[in-house]
């Protein structure tokens, strides 16, 4: 399903998925600016993953899920490894679905703190369905 997708570039790999709760890894290393610290923007692209996944296992099927907010918060650097992703469910309605991610380095630090909510809309015709 990542093939050739941002997700895929970026190196996400998920280890827990359900509606109430995703985990997702994202190395460090091929995610920085010039500094060698990890890009703000990469520790939102691994936010907006878990969420947008969340939300869609929480829309049904013949639905998508479509972000329509996200900020972060970045508390500290990363410079190595792996970091983790948490997202949280939030809120869970008919038309929109709210995740909390936390974003943490191998020592278990917050370097992280996203909130993404997504609107829930209808398959369009024709378009592949998620999964």
């Amino acid at each position: 399903m990542s093939h050739g997708t941002l997700m895929e570039r970026m190196g996400i790999e998920f280890t827990e998925v359900s509606p109430e709760r995703l985990v997702a890894t994202m190395p460090v290393a091929g995610n920085t600016q010039p500094y060698g610290l990890l890009h703000g923007g990469a520790s939102v692209v691994l936010a907006e993953t878990l969420g947008s996944f969340g939300a869609v296992l929480n829309a049904g099927e013949g639905k998508i899920a479509v972000g329509i907010d996200i900020n972060a918060t970045h508390h500290r650097a990363a410079r190595a490894g792996l970091v983790t992703g948490v997202a949280t469910l939030l809120s869970a309605g008919n038309t929109m679905v709210s995740y909390e991610i936390v974003i943490s380095d191998e020592d278990g630090r917050r370097c992280c703190t996203s909130r993404l909510t997504c609107l829930i809309r209808d398959l369009p015709p024709g378009a592949p369905a998620a999964g």
